[in-house]
């Protein structure tokens, strides 16, 4: 395993909840691991964190302090971190065009659908952002799991797709 952290960026739209809950949460477990350093940004980013997705973190003692919405522009800088994996979480930035990172990272497409999204009562929005948060953090603790220093190239590419199914 390498001595430095893994760079990782998750990847939305908007980045103001999926990736943004995905960056956190990464950061949290990472606390003990020192393995990870995680970052997110948007193709599009709307400028504010979605005050359910910051509201849900807290309750969880997952610290929120620093996390802003920001453009995937500020990761395909030359002084910007190298990364070594990009995650996108949802359909859209998939979809999209992304830029050059620096670092030639491995990527996966985790999928989720987008909980900012949800119309209904408060109650049905923050069952959205629940359910957005576990299965997040389950993909991000299969993928903490991984044997890193075992796996070729290749045979990591395929365990970081298949988690996106998961």
């Amino acid at each position: 395993m390498s001595q430095k952290p893994y760079n990782v960026l998750f990847l939305c739209t908007g980045n103001s909840a999926r990736s943004i809950i995905a960056e956190a949460a990464m950061n949290n477990l990472a606390i003990s691991m020192s393995k990870f350093k995680a970052y997110s940004a948007g193709s599009h980013p709307t400028g504010t964190v979605h005050p359910i997705a910051l509201e849900f973190l807290e309750r969880g003692h997952i610290a929120t302090e620093g996390l802003r919405s920001k453009s995937w522009d500020e990761f395909a800088q030359p002084d910007s971190p190298l990364l070594d994996f990009v995650f996108t979480v949802c359909d859209n930035a998939a979809g999209e065009k992304c830029p050059y990172w620096p670092g030639q990272p491995m990527t996966a497409h985790w999928g989720i659908p987008d909980p900012a999204a949800v119309e209904g009562t408060d109650e049905q929005k923050r069952k959205a952002f629940g359910e957005t948060f576990m299965t997040l953090r389950r993909r991000i603790e299969l993928f903490a799991s991984l044997p890193f220093d075992k796996l070729n190239r290749m045979a990591l590419q395929e365990r970081i797709t298949d988690i996106g199914t998961q």
